[in-house]
């Protein structure tokens, strides 16, 4: 019952006799070719050899004009992190914190804040 009722609108829309339709209403219907769809999906890039990671994971959150990012190093080198803070009023300066070192399986917590709301908020990365 439900379906009758949303397909009676598009019924009484149709123009009446053979007239070509025009205008957003005429929609072509769309072709798949199954031959363009991959049989399997594409391999992934290649790891890098172990002398080339490098990098602390870093996740970052806003909480209204406050920003904090946990970061934990997995890797055998040392990592210096900065927290940067870009705020959304002209008048609000924007933040670059001082770079902290994350040493092998070591974990820091970032935070820095704009005075009103926060546009964006990233962290860098850099050998020592």
């Amino acid at each position: 019952m439900i379906l009758t009722g949303l397909l009676i609108p598009a019924v009484a829309a149709q123009p009446a006799g053979d007239e070509p339709t025009t205008g957003p209403e005429a929609v072509a219907p769309a072709v798949v070719d199954l031959s363009d769809i991959p049989a399997e999906p594409p391999a992934p890039p290649p790891r890098p050899a172990a002398g080339e990671l490098f990098g602390a994971d870093c996740d970052t959150s806003v909480e209204g004009s406050q920003v904090t990012a946990h970061c934990h190093n997995a890797y055998p080198e040392t990592d210096l992190v900065r927290l940067h803070i870009e705020c959304d009023r002209w008048w609000d300066l924007d933040g670059d914190a001082a770079a902290v070192a994350v040493g092998p399986a070591g974990r820091v917590e970032l935070t820095g804040r704009c005075w009103k709301e926060v546009r964006a908020a990233w962290v860098s990365h850099r050998r020592p």
